[in-house]
């Protein structure tokens, strides 16, 4: 059964309007896939670069690739095409003699700029994650739930993660095999390769340092005495794994530079599922650190790059949403408080934000009012309606 993809309303409208779209995401997070079936009304060819004719006729003649490949359809899948030699200049080529063309990749390198130079105002890029939370309900078939329903399936999709194969098996230790599998892949293949690591022992290591540590503030210098790495290479493979959609990095929220103290960032992993079968902790209750992970994939999601906020004093709030000009605070609590906190209360009065979250895996909905600033407690399905 296909699951819908949020993101197929803005993949319609730029495909009128670009010769090339590229979409970008972690291996099986759905690519394929979704592609395949934006191409059934379609005349199209499907080229996967993982074939060595398909690649080395791309890259010794593209006029012959042409003729063999792409003439006579509307328009041509690309897949894993970043792998080719001089594919940006290639790919210019075929987008400015008329081709339609859709190209995907594993991995930020196709974004390089080896690759985007050449196609700058030819190309809009899309990327596609996990299922969300409402493309996990999809595939559940769950249209309507009580509280503890939502809550139930919020813990699954935090607990294994929003991987289109993971979320449609049922049995839970072969959830937990499927993400050992990819992993495994994604280190190997996407990591390992793509960025010439060679040290596996200690890209696994520090991988798993990271799970045990997700929203930590990074120090490089504590994590390079700690698992004996160097500076360069700690800086290697976190650039590898966060353009291998492993991780990413949430840097601070800065305005007010001399209350504002640090420009470490921290780190998130892009699904709860994979952090999880890295860190071997698959807990029946859900962490607090772990669901504001889970916050933040699913803020990821719906297309914001989160910053946190962290004054001299101490003084934090987990994310700050930057949109339309406004500053959206946003606080994770497992569970509502009663009453609003001090440290949203702080960025409140100094930043008069017109608008501030609590999001929270057990509590009850509501709103309540600090100055001008509405203060929304919800949940994590909800919370997309206050961020439209």
């Amino acid at each position: 059964m296909y699951i819908e993809r949020d993101v197929r309303g803005k993949f319609e409208k730029l495909n009128k309007i670009y010769p090339v779209l590229a979409i970008v995401g972690a291996r099986q997070s759905g690519k394929t896939t979704f592609l395949k079936e934006q191409l059934k009304k379609l005349k199209a060819s499907y080229l996967l670069f993982d074939d060595p004719d398909i690649r080395d006729l791309f890259e010794q003649d593209i006029k012959k690739f042409e003729k063999q490949y792409i003439e006579g359809y509307q328009t041509s899948v690309l897949d894993e095409v970043h792998y080719c030699k001089d594919a940006g200049r290639k790919i210019k080529y075929l987008a400015d003699t008329g081709r339609k063309l859709w190209i995907t990749s594993s991995s930020e390198i196709l974004l390089s700029k080896e690759v985007l130079s050449f196609l700058v105002g030819r190309v809009s890029i899309i990327r596609l994650y996990p299922f969300s939370i409402k493309e996990f309900l999809d595939a559940k078939n769950q249209k309507a739930f009580t509280g503890k329903v939502l809550e139930r399936n919020i813990w699954e999709h935090m607990t294994y993660g929003g991987y289109p194969k993971v979320v449609t098996t049922e049995d839970f230790e072969l959830k937990k095999s499927i993400l050992k599998d990819l992993y495994e892949t994604m280190i190997l293949k996407d990591i390992a390769r793509t960025f010439s690591i060679a040290d596996l022992r200690s890209l696994e290591e520090f991988t798993r340092y990271l799970s045990l540590n997700i929203s930590g503030i990074i120090s490089y210098d504590s994590i390079s005495r700690d698992i004996k790495i160097s500076f360069q290479t700690l800086k290697k493979y976190l650039n590898a794994m966060e353009k291998s959609y492993l991780i990413a990095r949430v840097q601070p929220f800065f305005n007010n530079k001399t209350k504002e103290i640090t420009k470490q960032p921290r780190v998130y992993f892009i699904d709860t599922g994979l952090r999880n079968i890295i860190s071997k902790n698959f807990g029946q209750e859900p962490e607090g650190k772990l669901f504001e992970n889970y916050v933040f994939c699913e803020l990821v999601k719906l297309g914001f790059s989160p910053k946190y906020w962290r004054t001299k004093t101490g003084v934090e709030v987990d994310f700050i949403i930057e949109k339309d000009k406004e500053v959206i605070p946003i606080e994770v609590k497992l569970t509502a408080p009663d009453r609003l906190e001090r440290n949203l209360a702080a960025f409140i009065e100094s930043y008069k934000p017109k608008k501030a979250l609590i999001i929270s895996y057990k509590g009850e909905n509501k709103k309540v009012t600090q100055g001008n600033c509405e203060v929304i407690f919800t949940d994590v399905l909800e919370m997309s309606k206050f961020l439209e």
